[in-house]
Formats: structure tokens, C-alpha cells, sequence
């Protein structure tokens, strides 16, 4: 009786998005329905806990409010770019952050859970 024996287990390796873009585009909203409820509801509420999953203080996205540029979603949208390697500049993180702000701070969301969250996969051949 002659069995197969396998001797090596399957190695599970991660895939990362290693993308230079953005994962989503800025009006892929509906990308993840239940962000764009969130955002559309309680605005206030999803820009502090985005901030927050960025690693930022809770407060600062209540500062957007005091200027005609809002400062603190063009400073962390330029964070992320920087910390993922996303291509850009401040200038597009700027008008982004001025012309489409709620859209702008979905894609942030959308963007640390995506690239925190990598798939897994796990190899069967040796």
C-alpha cells in the first residue's frame, strides 16, 4: 500500500499592495458602504476616528473647521501618501482635501484599512 506522504507544510506569504496609487479612487465612496453611511451621518464623528486609526489625535480634524483650506485633512492625507509611497504632491492633497472633503477623508479610511488588512494566502506547493 503505497500512501503520499506530504513532508513540508503549505507556507502562507502575505500579499501587500505595494501599489505607488491610491487604492481606491477619491469617489469610490461606495467602495465600503458602511464608511460612507458613517461619513455621511456623523461626518465629525468618522474624521476623528479616521484620524485616530492614522495614529493622530482624536481631536485634530475639528480644527478643518477654522480656515478656508481645511489643514488637518490636507496634513493627513499627505501622511499617508508618505507613509504607504503613494505618488502625489500637496497641492492635489490640498485641493482634494478643499473641494472634496468628506470624499477625501473616505479615502483616507478606505486606504489604512486596506493597506493595514493585507491578504493572505496560503501555498500548497512547496
Amino acid at each position: 500500500m503505497s500512501a503520499d506522504v506530504q513532508t513540508t507544510q503549505p507556507r502562507a506569504y502575505t500579499m501587500t499592495s505595494a501599489s505607488k496609487q491610491w487604492s481606491s479612487g477619491i469617489c469610490d465612496c461606495c467602495q465600503d458602504i458602511a464608511l460612507c453611511c458613517y461619513a455621511c451621518w456623523c461626518f465629525p464623528c468618522f474624521a476623528c476616528q479616521t484620524a485616530k486609526e492614522a495614529g493622530e489625535c482624536l481631536c485634530l480634524p475639528l480644527l478643518d473647521a477654522f480656515g478656508l483650506i481645511p489643514p488637518m485633512a490636507t496634513a493627513l492625507r499627505a501622511s499617508i501618501r508618505q507613509r504607504y509611497g503613494i505618488e502625489g504632491s500637496v497641492c492635489s492633497d490640498c485641493v482634494y482635501a478643499s473641494f472634496c472633503g468628506p470624499c477625501t477623508w473616505c479615502q483616507i479610511s478606505r486606504e489604512i484599512k486596506t493597506r493595514q488588512n493585507p491578504v493572505v494566502f496560503v501555498s500548497a506547493a512547496a
